[in-house]
């Protein structure tokens, strides 16, 4: 049993079941015991492995599309460039490496990082020693006070929101929630007596959803939209958020645990495992739409990639270093290939109404 365990088990005794986006947050940002803060989750000693850390092509790409999208935009001097859970620093420091080419860019960008994990604070400070960067618990905190365009980007952020989950029971929606098994010894999901005023925030696709499915809404992500939004029709910019999910909204149980490099039971040892759940791009988009901002996407990240170049990237770092072809051939191939993070993994861009069409995306 995980520490935080007896916890949660207490807790759900003395208040009753919670829901999964409560579950979620204990379990991912309790300030003792939960998962990102007391780990380092990512390599081959964790739990997982993001984009950035398979190969520098990654942020180096992600770096190219900064710098086309911001001499586009009439190259806006200073500007935001804020990234959103930056893992271990790498994306963001070879993102700015890569920007570095064009003349004034790196000078322009006041860059912000949205952490909360002391861990990954650390191993961010250590990667950008020689950066002027800023760090803030969360997207608001960082706009507070900005002027100017920002330029937001999200790798696997969104998938560690919280959740929550309705389920279709006759006419109307009710919560899954966690509660304690009758031993009083397991966590385990039960399901709330009350109709969920939740399901207001459904979309519209899942109105003649069948009894028994499970939909899934994300409120955090909705209200980071919204300050976003917000800045974004004021002061300009664009935002770049990539993770794995589904382009249509739809009926499905994404929620789940990861433990060395395996799933696991996400309602078994809160707090030793990743919890995540797959992000939904079309609830995404739409509230983007809605909010006056111009949507991008989604495309796969295989598209997305191939269509900044990653092909060239990776021949011209084999001509580099022919002792690494193999390594750099298989990279490339796990970012943008169809069985592995090239299909299942989206990426999607929302831009103020007055900037230009980021690359990647069809005009």
């Amino acid at each position: 049993m995980s520490e935080l365990q007896p916890i949660l088990i207490d807790l759900i005794r003395r208040e009753g079941p919670i829901s999964i986006a409560r579950y979620m947050a204990l379990a991912l940002g309790h300030p003792e015991h939960g998962y990102y803060m007391k780990k380092d989750p990512l390599g081959a000693r964790g739990d997982f492995t993001t984009a950035p850390e398979i190969s520098q092509m990654f942020g180096e790409l992600i770096g190219l599309w900064i710098a086309d999208l911001w001499q586009r935009a009439g190259s806006p001097a200073p500007f935001h460039l804020i990234e959103l859970g930056p893992g271990r620093g790498t994306l963001m420091a070879d993102a700015l490496r890569a920007m570095g080419l064009l003349p004034g860019l790196r000078d322009a960008a006041r860059v912000h990082l949205v952490e909360m994990s002391p861990t990954l604070k650390a191993k961010q400070e250590a990667a950008l020693q020689d950066t002027s960067a800023q760090w803030h618990a969360s997207l608001k905190d960082a706009l507070k006070g900005a002027e100017g365009p920002a330029i937001v980007i999200a790798n696997e952020f969104l998938d560690a929101l919280p959740i929550r989950q309705l389920v279709r029971s006759g006419a109307s929606w009710r919560e899954r929630l966690v509660g304690v098994n009758e031993n009083g010894n397991s966590l385990v999901p039960v399901l709330s007596p009350k109709a969920a005023p939740e399901a207001a925030m459904l979309s519209p696709a899942l109105a003649h959803a069948p009894e028994g499915s499970i939909a899934e809404i994300c409120p955090a992500a909705l209200d980071l939209e919204g300050d976003l939004s917000h800045y974004l029709r004021i002061h300009g910019g664009a935002a770049l958020f990539i993770d794995y999910g589904y382009t249509r909204s739809a009926p499905g149980d994404s929620f789940q645990a990861l433990k060395a490099h395996d799933f696991a039971d996400p309602f078994k040892d809160p707090g030793d495992a990743d919890l995540t759940a797959h992000v939904d791009f079309d609830r995404l988009g739409t509230a983007g739409a809605e909010a006056g901002l111009t949507v991008h996407g989604p495309t796969t990240q295989g598209s997305f990639l191939s269509a900044l170049g990653i092909e060239a990237r990776a021949e011209r770092l084999i001509k580099a270093s022919p002792d690494r072809a193999r390594d750099i051939e298989q990279a490339r191939d796990r970012l943008i290939g169809k069985d592995a993070m090239g299909t299942l993994f989206k990426v999607l861009s929302l831009t103020a109404p007055n900037w230009p069409t980021p690359a990647g995306f069809a005009p």
